[in-house]
């Protein structure tokens, strides 16, 4: 051998393993750390994309952990527009690693939340996840019981799971400047009132991101000495910004941070994972054949393409069959069998960052 290139196998190289084959033939993206098995026990959270991993562990009848589960006898779309049955516990999307780190303080430690709570038509929103509660609670103080529920529930799912997966989404959000408390979503867009000299905007650096996750990190493996953590990130755009760049390249500059922070935590702690969806679904190779006509939304053969690539590359790294979906969920939506469409209104709203499109010109005086 006279250097070491010459013993690389193909999967090194960008003509064998990429440039000489159809895209949906590329194969062995991902190089797991360790096994998920249909035994593990599994929880979810993070931005809109999040939903997609626990629909396709139950389709597989794989171990999927709901800590709120919600009242019985809901319709199944009552359930998603209640988020229940969503991610593992009811916080709505968490866009952020600052976001989780602020969960995960008010539900492992001593802290608690501000007792805050926005108003709009004699109803009342959580701040923190607005979303959750359709037309709002009917008072703060059911605001802030349906909260405890929550973070009781968020404990014990970092206790009880074997593994976390977390989908970051967004380095932009909104701050109490007092505070540096983080909401889910602007002040004022979907209730409460924007103050200027109150709310602040910030858009977090590499340093900031990496010290948010690592601190995350910290919060549930204290709590849970045997939990590992897979890391993905969001493909979907920035439904809007406010950095004051062209949201293409303010979508860039998040996403690509958002992946390196992912990388360089893969290669600092030995229970974090890193799981490629965000190039499958974006990589120019894909041509941007998973993206509905608004280039935002992802559609239903991108998720099947993503989750068989991470069933398939399980199965080669620790053994086993390529596990099959079921035909029929009665409580899921499928999204391997579901029509190749763009999401209707009421469902990109249950993303809260959604909302955000209401406010562009062409909604304002269309």
């Amino acid at each position: 051998m006279s250097h070491p290139y010459e013993t690389l196998p193909e999967d090194r190289f960008w003509r064998s393993a990429v440039a000489d084959r159809d895209a949906l033939e590329i194969a062995g993206l991902w190089k797991p750390k360790y096994p998920i098995q249909r035994r593990t026990r599994i929880v979810t959270a993070g931005s809109c994309f999040a939903q997609h991993f626990s629909k396709a562990l139950v389709a597989r009848r794989y171990r999927w952990l709901d800590f709120e589960p919600g009242p019985a006898g809901l319709m199944a779309e009552q359930r998603q527009d209640y988020h229940y049955g969503t991610f593992s516990f009811r916080t709505g999307n968490i866009y952020t690693p600052r976001m989780l780190l602020q969960w995960l303080t008010w539900a492992l430690t001593d802290a608690s939340p501000p007792a805050e709570a926005w108003e709009k038509d004699d109803r009342f929103y959580d701040p923190f996840r607005p979303g959750v509660e359709p037309g709002g609670f009917v008072s703060v103080e059911e605001l802030l019981t349906s909260r405890a529920e929550t973070l009781a529930a968020i404990a014990a799912a970092v206790r009880g799971a074997q593994v976390f997966v977390f989908t970051m989404g967004l380095t932009e959000a909104w701050q109490d400047t007092a505070s540096g408390v983080e909401y889910a979503v602007c002040p004022g867009t979907v209730a409460g009132q924007f103050d200027p000299d109150r709310h602040g905007f910030v858009n977090h650096g590499f340093g900031a991101l990496m010290g948010d996750m690592t601190a995350a990190l910290r919060l549930m493996f204290r709590a849970n000495r045997g939990l590992k953590v897979l890391l993905t990130v969001s493909p979907v755009p920035l439904t809007a910004t406010a950095s004051g760049q062209h949201v293409l390249t303010a979508t860039n500059h998040s996403k690509s941070l958002l992946r390196a922070v992912a990388s360089e935590l893969v290669a600092a702690q030995t229970r974090v994972d890193y799981f490629p969806s965000y190039e499958i679904i974006t990589h120019p190779v894909y041509k941007g054949r998973f993206f509905a006509p608004n280039l935002r939304s992802v559609l239903p053969a991108g998720v099947d393409h993503v989750m068989t690539q991470f069933f398939d590359d399980q199965a080669a790294a620790f053994g086993g069959e390529t596990v099959a979906v079921l035909s029929a969920l009665p409580h899921l939506t499928q999204v391997e069998e579901a029509p190749e469409r763009e999401l209707t209104e009421a469902e990109e709203l249950r993303c809260e960052e959604e909302i955000l499109a209401t406010f562009a010109p062409d909604q304002r005086h269309g």
